[in-house]
């Protein structure tokens, strides 16, 4: 690991933190790929990372702060952007004093390397002993976000649209029905690439489903962390074009069933709570509601 940050005594073990290089990343998203549960509110999944992995190699690496002990990783944070930390801490030290100041203290002061200076917002898993320090130090309640899970014990309603898991060479529709979806520009083709291709992609697989039209009408991403391990959808979409029509519950059941064949033993997604059309597809697809969780405010 690069750029230490300082080091604490944890259970007689100093913890370290540090930005890895882009060699390190496979092991980080391994860790991640450990530390998921279903007994366990949701948390910081590879699949996040493999996302945000469009942006490049290099650029991922450095949106990451890890906390490590001399047995390995221990909390890990996101850089979800420059102003918000997204972070989740290994099973065994969810409730661990020590770790939970250290996290805190280092996410507070900006010359840390963590977080900049003025308002910040850190998402930390429900439960955590990090989640419950935040607030106890003064920061405040954030953004609400919904979570939701689907079960992949039992086999997965067929959809109702033609599905094709898309491969290089085919992702033209795929970032289309994308941009259309999300009223951007910035995914490309050139992005899909860089996502498909890099260290952080466990097993995943982008799904596009097609009308009786044969038009490319809603897509999907879907991350596993390993067989009987929770995967991710991330993201979702329906062409602006296309909407109303039961295609978001149909690429839904799409991705829950591509999960299920990958031996993910459930699906999550989370969205933001006031996108109450995206959390009323996702529970047609059954997807069962989680608590509300919210993101922690440091102000300026």
């Amino acid at each position: 690991m690069r750029t230490p940050a300082g080091r604490c005594v944890i259970a007689d073990v100093a913890l370290s933190l540090a930005t890895p290089g882009v060699d390190q990343l496979g092991h980080v998203v391994g860790a991640l790929c450990d530390w998921q549960r279903d007994s366990a509110p949701i948390q910081l999944h590879p699949g996040d990372l493999g996302w945000y992995q469009r942006f490049g190699a290099e650029r991922l690496a450095a949106a990451l702060r890890v906390w490590s002990s001399s047995e390995g990783p221990v909390a890990i944070g996101f850089l979800d952007g420059p102003d918000v930390l997204r972070m989740t801490v290994v099973p065994d030290a969810w409730h661990d004093e020590d770790v939970a100041r250290r996290v805190v203290a280092d996410a507070t002061d900006p010359q840390r390397g963590v977080l900049p200076a003025g308002e910040v917002a850190i998402e930390a898993p429900d439960g955590t002993r990090v989640q419950e320090l935040l607030d106890e130090v003064g920061w405040r309640a954030g953004e609400a976000w919904a979570p939701l899970r689907r079960d992949l014990s039992a086999p997965v309603e067929a959809p109702d649209l033609r599905i094709a898991v898309i491969e290089a060479g085919r992702e033209a529709d795929f970032t289309a029905v994308h941009r259309s979806a999300w009223g951007s520009d910035t995914f490309t083709d050139e992005l899909w690439r860089a996502m498909v291709a890099g260290s952080a992609v466990v097993e995943a697989r982008c799904l596009l489903g097609y009308d009786d039209l044969g038009a490319a009408v809603a897509g999907v991403t879907v991350w596993s962390a390993g067989p009987s391990k929770p995967g991710l959808l991330e993201p979702m979409g329906v062409h602006a074009d296309h909407r109303g029509r039961g295609h978001g519950r149909a690429i839904c059941l799409a991705a829950a069933a591509e999960l299920r064949r990958l031996g993910s033993s459930s699906a999550l997604v989370c969205t933001t709570s006031s996108l109450t059309a995206a959390v009323a597809t996702y529970r047609s697809a059954g997807f069962d509601p989680l608590p509300e969780r919210l993101d922690r405010i440091r102000q300026a």
